[in-house]
């Protein structure tokens, strides 16, 4: 099954833009929960969607730091999980080149507080400690940090926050971090698994952001890519930059199979705002002015959780073959291993 323009079609003849949301609940049918359920049988992590931290917030519902100037040093994996009981754990899978020692400490990482009383942005400095990330000597690492909230009420669905993408080094970040950031940021958007949401900034000169040649580099025909266009509430109205970005909504410029999306997130004087107050403040944008000229399904959190829904489950079902080749290819790799054991050896005697 193509998991390109099917999904976001499907979605867009059937999201709405009054949807209220909190938590991703059409990620929660029947129908979808049953097909994650056996991959998650088949002891797969299934896709997974790599984000950056302000959109992985608006769809997850989850805080993540609120400081103007925060950087991404880390993968942050936020797995999200259907379970009888609701509970949190949290840990950091070591990156593969640190030490047996560092691995050690490093597994030693884990919180032990409940989901109530979690607060994502002292664990991400608690990680960066452990990690031993600090401005003078190491800036970004290759450990990831795993997020992974189980509950009644939760989806089946990963999403990775990445460091952003940058060219130029400063007193903060050297050239050399900026390739470390790059391969770590590739490395996800190679696995044919994942879901890339093209993150852009309307703030920003779109020739200048790297993303989306990286993104049709990894991902040609786009069948696997939605680009999101986020701060449009910072272009002026009538502006040249406005309409480029309303044509890039239209995908009649840079185009991917799974279209294009559009949030406002919220700005530095709102970051302390709820998730109501944030979601309240992104519709009243899109009531008004250019943005109603695109549809309904293509503004806002509400729909673009509805959306991913749709991409989800086409991408999970196109991928179900080769899930199960891997799953053969494992059970025959074990077989093989224990014929060449030889016949197992139950008693002392044998075992002499």
């Amino acid at each position: 099954m193509n998991p390109a323009g099917g999904s976001a079609d499907g979605a867009e003849k059937n999201a709405s833009s009054s949807t209220s949301l909190h938590q991703p609940s059409q990620l929660q049918s029947k129908e979808y929960r049953d097909l994650l359920d056996v991959v998650d049988r088949l002891r797969k992590q299934g896709s997974s969607f790599a984000v950056k931290s302000s959109a992985l917030e608006a769809i997850s519902g989850m805080s993540f730091p609120a400081k103007d100037n925060f950087c991404t040093r880390f993968a942050t994996e936020l797995i999200l999980r259907r379970a009888p009981v609701a509970g949190i754990d949290i840990s950091i899978s070591p990156g593969s080149d640190r030490t047996e020692d560092e691995q050690a400490t490093l597994e030693e990482f884990a919180y032990m507080g409940t989901l109530e009383t979690l607060d994502l942005g002292r664990i991400i400095d608690d990680a960066k400690n452990t990690m031993g990330l600090n401005e003078a000597s190491k800036v970004f690492s290759t450990d990831v940090l795993r997020v992974e909230v189980s509950g009644p009420s939760q989806p089946h669905l990963t999403l990775v926050d990445l460091p952003g993408l940058f060219l130029a080094g400063n007193k903060d970040q050297s050239e050399q971090d900026a390739t470390l950031a790059e391969k770590l940021v590739l490395s996800y958007m190679k696995t044919p698994r994942t879901i890339i949401l093209a993150v852009v900034s309307a703030k920003s000169d779109f020739a200048l952001q790297q993303v989306t040649r990286h993104t049709r580099e990894q991902d040609p025909r786009g069948k696997r890519t939605l680009g999101l266009i986020t701060k449009p509430d910072t272009l002026d109205q009538g502006s040249d930059s406005e309409q480029f970005y309303i044509q890039l909504a239209q995908n009649k410029d840079v185009h991917f199979g799974l279209g294009w999306h559009v949030l406002r997130n919220r700005t530095y004087a709102e970051r302390n705002d709820s998730a109501a107050a944030r979601d309240a403040a992104e519709a009243d944008f899109f009531s008004n002015g250019v943005w109603t000229s695109l549809k309904p399904s293509q503004l806002g959190v509400a729909s673009l959780r509805l959306r991913l829904s749709h991409v989800l489950r086409n991408q999970i079902l196109s991928q179900l073959p080769s899930i199960l080749e891997d799953v053969t290819k494992g059970i025959d790799e074990c077989r093989a291993t224990l014929q060449q054991l030889g016949t197992p050896r139950v008693t002392s005697a044998e075992q002499r």
